[in-house]
């Protein structure tokens, strides 16, 4: 098949899944057009059948901000009649749905067979949607999609009720994690030196306030006055110097590592003892299910779907939001119990592989496509 995929190529969770979902789909012998305003963060520089189409944002004058959704929604249209996609795959409803809507109506006479399919992965429903000025045309784009997945029950339920479209066809098709990328057994331990055999705690966001990252470390904090630990920040944005004033605040900061963005996740991952994802509210937790694939417990929040990815005393430890208290104790208890860890690690590690392998998932990503792929279409 010939797919064109539309994300965010920024550092998040619905971009880096849209990046390796297309990388997969290559690897299994489908075409992939990556259409956006840069190459995605995880996307090398060349990979056989994966190319990429820049949307090139004219300035003029006259737009005091760039029309993108327009200009988004004319590359789509070009590419898909230039290299006679099957397909429109778009990640995040908006603009994303929005322009390959347009695209789709700019090629009815042409093309009227191509059809836009709509993923959906947590804010663009939870919050960016919901905001009055968008609520419409996110409503507007979800009922004009083609077919329709959401990475969690949780979301699933969340835009049905969110946007009154009970009846809409959603199907729940989870994030993935490569098991030979993410295994623990593979990396040399990179903290051995910063650790200096203190505990690793580790928090991967993209620091919104909605990742609650004051919390991160807070929850550091308290672990640290009673077993000798670090914190590793990967990630940024616009939280992160709450992160680090609290840090200091607290006089922890010579103990948090605030490393940036970082493609390759899973080495650093391998280092560590536990996860911290004190969310507000996650729709999947990407995150978390890496670090469960690397044997890393999750202590985190029971909030919107990361209960579907972290099993509650199994393979990790879920608060309510806000709880630092609750979350500090159910670290320490845990990393004060080196038998009890070391079965939460190899089941996380086992739970992730059983429930969320690449090779699955994708596979249910391509079943989902040859629903909607014209039935002429070789």
């Amino acid at each position: 098949m010939k797919i064109g995929i539309t994300c965010y190529p920024t550092y998040g969770g619905s971009g880096a899944v849209a990046t390796e979902l297309g990388i997969a789909l290559a690897q299994r012998g489908n075409e992939i057009h990556f259409i956006t305003y840069q190459q995605p963060f995880r996307l090398p520089a060349f990979l056989p059948r994966i190319y990429f189409h820049e949307v090139d944002v004219g300035r003029y004058p006259l737009f005091e901000y760039p029309p993108y959704d327009l200009a988004l929604a004319v590359r789509m249209h070009e590419v898909v009649l230039r290299h006679d996609l099957d397909l429109l795959h778009v990640h995040y409803a908006i603009p994303h749905a929005t322009s390959a809507w347009i695209a789709r109506e700019m090629l009815e006479s042409t093309r009227p067979d191509i059809k836009v399919l709509t993923t959906l992965h947590g804010t663009d429903i939870t919050i960016v949607g919901q905001d009055p000025s968008f609520h419409a045309i996110t409503k507007f784009s979800i009922e004009k999609s083609d077919g329709l997945t959401a990475v969690s029950h949780y979301l699933k339920a969340e835009t049905q009720s969110a946007f009154g479209c009970a009846g809409c066809n959603i199907e729940v098709i989870p994030n993935f994690i490569d098991p030979e990328v993410f295994d623990r057994a593979r990396y040399e331990p990179q903290l051995r030196d910063e650790a200096r055999g203190r505990k690793v705690l580790m928090h991967i966001s993209n620091f919104r306030p909605v990742k609650r990252v004051k919390d991160v470390v807070g929850i550091f904090a308290r672990v640290t006055q009673e077993i000798p630990s670090i914190l590793v920040m990967v990630g940024d944005g616009p939280d992160r110097v709450v992160a680090e004033e609290e840090a200091r605040h607290l006089g922890i900061s010579d103990d948090v590592f605030f490393l940036g963005k970082l493609e390759a996740v899973a080495p650093l991952l391998a280092s560590a003892d536990l996860f911290l994802l004190p969310t507000n509210s996650e729709s999947f937790g990407l995150s978390a299910l890496e670090a469960l694939a690397t044997g890393v417990p999750v202590i985190g929040a029971r909030a919107g779907g990361l209960p579907e990815v972290v099993r509650d005393g199994e393979t990790g430890a879920l608060c309510e939001p806000g709880d630092v208290e609750g979350m500090a104790s159910a670290a320490l208890a845990l990393l004060k119990d080196a038998e009890r860890w070391a079965r939460m690690s190899q089941l996380a590690a086992e739970d992730a592989r059983a429930r969320f392998s690449k090779n699955e998932v994708v596979a249910r990503y391509e079943e989902f496509y040859r629903r909607y792929k014209p039935s002429a279409r070789s």
